[in-house]
Order: structure tokens, then C-alpha cells, then sequence
């Protein structure tokens, strides 16, 4: 059979997405682990499935590299809002999208009648060790000590819908992170993996990132991480509370805001290209 399909990337943060309003998507599982190979697939850090949603505007389905479904993609998430408003499916500003971690609300930026990227409500970060989940006891996992990859590291844990383990680091460039990011993943502390963000602080509004996420391995940017490192940055007394933290990633700058209501994410969203493959 063949597919229709879009690439579209937030911060180099890149997947496949299929429009599941007009086409049936069968074994995504499987697929998501063919297409996402750079060298025999279309490449990418996995698919994202656009869904009819009986809640929101469209419902979102992530698939990992490996297979496994995620919960949230703070990058797909703006890719997809831009799918939807550029393709006519939702034209308005602000677009529900649902998932597996709820519905959450996009403000569209519009150029030239055209979705750029997005200010998404990211909702509240989740804070409590058994539900983000990590094996962490007590009412916040702050600065912690963990032990992986044969040292002991101080590690912050937050939950954003996807669940995320924050170190602060002096030198995030020379990290060998194929190496060290298996062994923070598959850490016995974490029953169901865990995303792992290394941070270097700038300055006290604006942080670098390196990130390995689960299931799909060094990423260029992640969304879900760079809140999940803003909430860690505060919690931590780096970075203040209310006010705009500017994340570099490999692929390019997130913004984030960490209030006691929610998470704001802002951030672009590209097309790369349009196409058609046959499985």
C-alpha cells in the first residue's frame, strides 16, 4: 500500500506524520521503527499519527524509533498544530490538541497565513517521585543523589506528560552521551525508562541542553525536556520563577515559562517536505 506522508521538525526534533483523518495506519509500531532509519527509511526520531479526537481539535499519536508509543512530543505537538491549520483541517488560532498525557492548548503564531510555530500550555509539571514515575521517596526528587554510569550524580526529576531526569553539568558539548544515556534510561530507579536532559547554566535566563530520550537515543531537541529543565533550573535556584528561560538545543532556542499554574512552551514548527512511500 502506499502512504502519504509529511516531515516535519521542531529544533531538529524530526518526525514522519500521517494524516490519520484521510488514511488508516496499521501496526504504527512497526512502522515507526522502519520509516525512522536514516539510511533504509525516511529518517527521523520516529511518526507522528494525526487522529479524529471526540475532546479536542485532533488527537496525536506518538511512536518512538523503537516502537513505543510516548505520551507527549512538546515539538511534534507544535508540528502538529501547523499541519492542521496549514492543511485547512482547524483554521483558527488556538487549536485542542489530545494525547495520551491529555489535551493541551496551542496559540498559533500566523505569518503571511501560514503557522510558524506555537505557545503551548504545557500544563503542570508533575513533581511527586511515584507519579512521574521514579523510585524516589519523599514529596520532590530535587538534586537527588543517583548513582549511574559509575558516578554518583545529583539528579532532578519532573514529569511533563513524559517523565525526565535533569543534571546540571559544566560542560555539556563533550559528553559522550551514546555511552552514558543507556545507563540513566534503563536505571533500575526508573520502572518505565526515563528521558535523561544534561544542563549547562549561561546565566540565570538561559540554559544549554543536551538530551537523551528514551526509545529514540540522542535527540537534536526535545520540548518536554526543555520544560522538565526549566522546572528543574528554578527548582534548583538557577533560574527564576514567572519569567521566560531561553533553552539551547542542537537543533535551535526553545522558550519556556514555569508558573504555578502551567508550563509555557514557545517554540517554531517546520515542514520539511511532502511525499508518498510504499509499504
Amino acid at each position: 500500500m502506499k502512504l502519504n506522508f509529511t516531515k516535519m521538525h521542531g529544533c531538529g526534533n524530526d518526525y514522519v506524520y500521517f494524516n490519520c483523518l484521510e488514511q488508516p495506519i496499521e501496526n504504527p509500531e512497526e512502522l515507526s521503527v522502519r520509516l525512522s532509519d536514516r539510511h533504509f527509511g525516511i529518517g527521523g526520531d520516529g511518526i507522528i499519527l494525526i487522529c479524529p479526537s471526540d475532546t479536542a481539535d485532533v488527537k496525536m499519536r506518538i511512536f518512538n524509533a523503537d516502537g513505543s508509543e510516548g505520551k507527549m512530543c512538546g515539538n511534534g505537538i507544535r508540528c502538529v498544530g501547523k499541519y492542521v491549520y496549514d492543511h485547512g483541517i482547524v483554521r483558527k488560532p488556538e487549536i485542542a490538541i489530545d494525547s495520551l498525557s491529555g489535551v493541551k492548548l496551542l496559540q498559533m503564531e500566523i505569518r503571511d497565513g501560514i503557522a510558524v510555530g506555537a505557545t503551548v500550555n504545557m500544563g503542570q509539571a508533575i513533581l511527586t517521585p511515584s507519579e512521574i514515575p521514579t523510585k524516589f521517596t519523599g514529596d520532590r526528587a530535587v538534586a537527588v543523589p543517583l548513582n549511574a554510569n559509575g558516578e554518583e550524580n545529583r539528579v532532578t526529576c519532573v514529569s511533563m506528560g513524559n517523565p525526565h531526569c535533569v543534571l546540571f553539568v559544566d560542560d555539556v558539548d563533550s559528553l559522550k552521551l551514546e555511552q552514558i544515556g543507556p545507563a540513566f534510561e534503563n536505571h533500575e530507579m526508573f520502572p518505565e525508562r526515563i528521558n535523561t536532559e544534561f544542563i549547562r547554566v549561561i546565566d540565570d535566563h538561559t540554559l544549554q541542553m543536551r538530551v537523551w530520550e528514551r526509545g529514540s537515543g540522542e535527540t537534536w531537541a526535545c520540548g518536554t525536556g526543555a520544560c522538565a529543565s526549566a522546572v528543574a533550573a528554578v527548582l534548583n535556584g538557577y533560574c527564576p520563577k514567572n519569567e521566560e528561560i531561553t533553552l539551547h538545543l542542537r537543533g535551535g532556542d526553545l522558550r519556556i515559562r514555569y508558573t504555578d499554574e502551567a508550563v509555557f512552551m514557545t517554540g517554531p514548527a517546520t515542514t520539511v517536505f511532502e511525499g508518498s512511500i510504499e509499504i
